[in-house]
């Protein structure tokens, strides 16, 4: 029996958080070293199923068997394609920068709400959500899915409600009301859609006779398993309902804003770089996979509403007064594009999406966790708080530029190449909806200048005047991310070499071929 490498990468963030919660109240520093270390020896596991991966092998590698719930056809069985490979890598990348930006977050405050930071419950909660993420990304039954798709909303749910923004603290019951309501809304969208997607889960079982991803597909390949026409719809919708809450899409992306706004910094990256990238993964891998014709059936409706996302997100962070907000807001357009890729039924356009869920994850890291570190400094997430901070944080403001500008996908940054691909990809089957979709890249060149021009530039306040520049820690946390997006933005070939062959796979599935391009309309 070869070694169980991914059920190892999960197991260990997971036994680091039971770990962590244990350690006693009074050793703090002890519990954050712990999972800072659980958390690199985890990332020194996805690296192993990074070099492992073939590309150019079998669509599913580093597979696992095991029986689980065998009365209901239910079995532990792992594997990863391209995508799931470049996200879990993703994951275990962030994760310990997000627990050194956070180093601070869950230390005791002399306020009423103290009880509600016991630092070695924030660092655990982190690992645990790391964990069930991983198992997300790997896992290809169906119900197994599901329960960690699920599970991870409790986590969650704590670290929203239990560890708020500092930025609030001189109002203590109205930070803590909102903090709990911001958490609630969380779990109850998360939760209504995950009981949407529990009846479709019993669908399929009742349809095909298992919850096996790989026995599903095949079974439609070869005639045997044949879906009325209405049932793969009904299910289809069941799936993509609940998937749509996570991405976060419109109009259920209400949730999204609360969440990032009330969390911490640390805390607001987890959502929207790690787990709402479960939500669009799932789109790939279960609704085209499993329900093909009527993920085509829905293209036209689904378009139309990662249009709106993106439009409206990007509208909404222009006006934005809230630093926090307005990056959440930022996501929900890039969201629309990601979900616009996957839905053009192009390689180029899915491609474009996989990219974008990677290239989103690292630059939403770093423009949050930089404006965690100035908001920290501040104590305000108020736009019209600051102003002049380059004159007295340079590298602090460098930082927040470059991060801005991966946001609004400057050539030479990551997220150029990601954005790129999938309007070629929209433009070359709906020309419409690409060109549409190219007034994003506007609105986000606006909200993005605009935030660094009033936070950045101008007469220095004298509220920001004394403020210190970047911390070596914070650099630590800061710099490997701006590598990052500058070296996938000039070199992006080792990503595409990883997700193109899925994406080809995932192509076949829908049945569906890249249009030829029109050469006679073009001359």
């Amino acid at each position: 029996m070869s070694f169980p490498l991914l059920t190892a990468t999960a197991a260990l963030p997971a036994l680091g958080a039971i770990a962590t919660a244990a350690v006693p109240a009074a050793r703090r520093t002890a519990a954050k070293w712990l999972a800072l270390l659980v958390s690199l020896a985890t990332l020194a596991l996805a690296a192993i199923v990074l070099v492992r991966f073939d590309p150019g092998g079998d669509r599913y590698q580093l597979t696992e068997s095991r029986a689980w719930i065998a009365d209901f056809g239910v079995r532990y069985e792992l594997g990863v394609d391209g995508i799931g490979v470049a996200l879990i890598a993703l994951t275990a990348l962030l994760i310990p920068f997000i627990i050194l930006a956070g180093w601070h977050d869950a230390d005791p405050l002399e306020t009423k709400s103290s009880r509600w930071r016991p630092t070695q419950g924030f660092f655990a909660l982190i690992l645990a959500v790391e964990a069930m993420v991983i198992i997300s990304f790997a896992a290809t039954d169906v119900f197994l899915f599901y329960i960690f798709f699920e599970a991870m909303l409790i986590p969650m749910y704590f670290l929203i409600g239990g560890f708020g923004d500092r930025a609030h603290a001189g109002s203590d019951e109205k930070a803590s009301a909102q903090r709990s309501y911001a958490a609630v809304k969380f779990l109850l969208y998360n939760l209504v859609g995950g009981l949407i997607m529990l009846a479709a889960v019993i669908g399929l079982y009742v349809v095909a006779g298992n919850f096996s991803l790989q026995e599903i597909a095949e079974a439609r390949a070869n005639g045997t398993l044949d879906m009325a026409t209405s049932t793969e719809r009904w299910l289809f919708l069941g799936f993509f309902f609940a998937f749509a809450v996570k991405a976060p899409l419109w109009p259920l992306h209400t949730w999204l804003p609360n969440a990032m706004g009330e969390a911490t910094a640390p805390v607001a990256v987890l959502i929207t770089a790690v787990v709402d990238k479960v939500g669009t993964f799932a789109m790939l891998r279960f609704c085209l996979g499993l329900f093909p014709e009527a993920s085509k059936w829905a293209t036209p409706v689904v378009l139309v509403l990662a249009l709106i996302s993106i439009i409206y997100g990007a509208l909404l962070a222009v006006g934005q007064r809230d630093i926090k907000r307005l990056v959440a807001y930022a996501s929900i357009s890039h969201f629309g594009f990601i979900i616009l890729g996957i839905f053009a039924m192009t390689s180029q356009g899915q491609s474009g999406a996989t990219l974008y869920m990677v290239n989103h994850g690292i630059s939403t890291a770093a423009l949050m966790l930089v404006a965690g570190f100035l908001i920290s400094r501040r104590g305000s997430r108020l736009i019209a708080d600051y102003g002049g901070v380059q004159k007295v944080a340079p590298v602090l403001a460098g930082t927040f530029l470059i991060g801005g500008l991966a946001t609004l996908s400057l050539p030479g940054l990551a997220p150029f190449v990601s954005e790129f691909l999938v309007l070629v990809g929209a433009f070359a089957r709906y020309p419409v909806v690409g060109i549409i979709a190219t007034i994003g890249i506007v609105l986000a060149a606006l909200y993005t200048l605009v935030l660094y021009q009033r936070t950045m530039t101008g007469p220095v306040k004298p509220e920001v005047s004394a403020m210190p520049d970047l911390r070596v820690r914070e650099l630590v946390v800061v710099a490997p991310l701006i590598a990052l997006l500058i070296g996938l933005g000039v070199y992006p070939k080792p990503l595409t070499d990883l997700v193109n062959p899925a994406v080809k796979h995932t192509m076949s599935d829908v049945q569906q071929k890249d249009p030829k391009p029109d050469v006679e309309a073009a001359k």
